[in-house]
């Protein structure tokens, strides 16, 4: 299958658009035109520091809602929106966002790594203050507000994504989400920063959860580039090609475009033997039940 084939209906559910404080090459609308050009469904826009579902709502009327392409948002519990915070996750659910991410840039795991190139920030900001789940330094148990969004999550149907928080934290949040009705699981990158292993994905499908791969992590032409092909097909073949999706994770200066990352990974997979039907669904069907769009048109 060619680049064009494959990104039929697709859906992004990763993508770093300005304004940020980090250097983007794209904003909502660039990174919406680029889905489009590509024959894309949908796309979700993300950002480490303020919620991307008022970014939405300000891009609407200055052309981004006549773009072909579904365009949605969320918030991530950062420090920037107060951490674990219930407010701010009522704000974004009530203007339209879809997902919530646990802590990313504030997550104890991204603070304490090393040797990855996450970008430098273009502006001064203080030093990121470490954002966790646990009510106590013993890990027992989940903060309270944590619950509270939780169930916020459960009433409007909306996703849970599990950002850059370890292992640990993710399944203690997600059986928790789990119990509370949440049914929309993504979990990031499993293989990056969280180190989430083979154990651990298998009890989070059991969940219902989604395992997300990011392209730009299989793509030698971005910065974040670190695996080959044969990892992504691993994972693959251990959460099975319907608990899979595979996004961008793109939208920085000096990167790949979103979709074209996308392709070329996609293609490899076609390349080396992922069957078409399921690279629809790691691209299209699967993506687009997170979204709670109809799963006919990814078909």
């Amino acid at each position: 299958m060619n680049a064009t084939e494959l990104l039929r209906g697709a859906v992004d559910l990763h993508i770093h658009p300005s304004p940020s404080p980090y250097p983007r090459r794209v904003d909502a609308i660039g990174a919406a035109e680029a889905a489009a050009r590509h024959g894309m469904r949908a796309i979700v826009l993300k950002s480490h520091h303020s919620d991307t579902a008022m970014l939405i709502d300000a891009f609407a009327d200055r052309g981004l809602a006549e773009i072909p392409v579904t365009v949605k948002g969320g918030v991530v519990l950062n420090s920037q929106v107060g951490g674990i915070n219930p407010h701010a996750v009522a704000l974004s659910l009530a203007m339209g966002g879809r997902i919530v991410w646990l802590p990313t840039i504030s997550a104890p795991p991204h603070i304490a790594s090393t040797g990855h190139a996450f970008p430098t920030a273009t502006v001064d900001l203080p030093e990121e203050p470490p954002v966790d789940v646990w009510a106590d330094a013993e890990g027992g148990e989940l903060k309270p507000e944590l619950h509270e969004i939780l169930a916020m999550l459960a009433k409007a149907d909306a996703i849970l994504a599990s950002g850059h928080v370890g292992a640990a934290s993710i399944v203690a949040t997600f059986e928790a989400a789990h119990a509370a009705g949440v049914r929309r699981l993504l979990v990031n990158h499993p293989n990056f920063i969280v180190d989430v292993g083979s154990a651990e994905a298998r009890r989070l499908v059991e969940l219902g959860a989604y395992i997300e791969h990011e392209a730009s992590m299989y793509d030698e032409r971005s910065k974040f580039h670190a695996y080959g092909i044969e990892t992504l097909e691993g994972w693959i073949e251990l959460a099975g090609p319907e608990h899979t999706v595979l996004a961008s994770d793109l939208g920085q200066a000096n990167n790949p475009l979103p979709p074209e990352s996308l392709a070329l990974i996609a293609e490899r997979l076609s390349a080396n033997g992922t069957a078409a039907e399921d690279l629809r669904a790691l691209l299209a069907r699967n993506p687009a039940r997170l979204l709670g769009l109809d799963e006919d048109a990814a078909a």
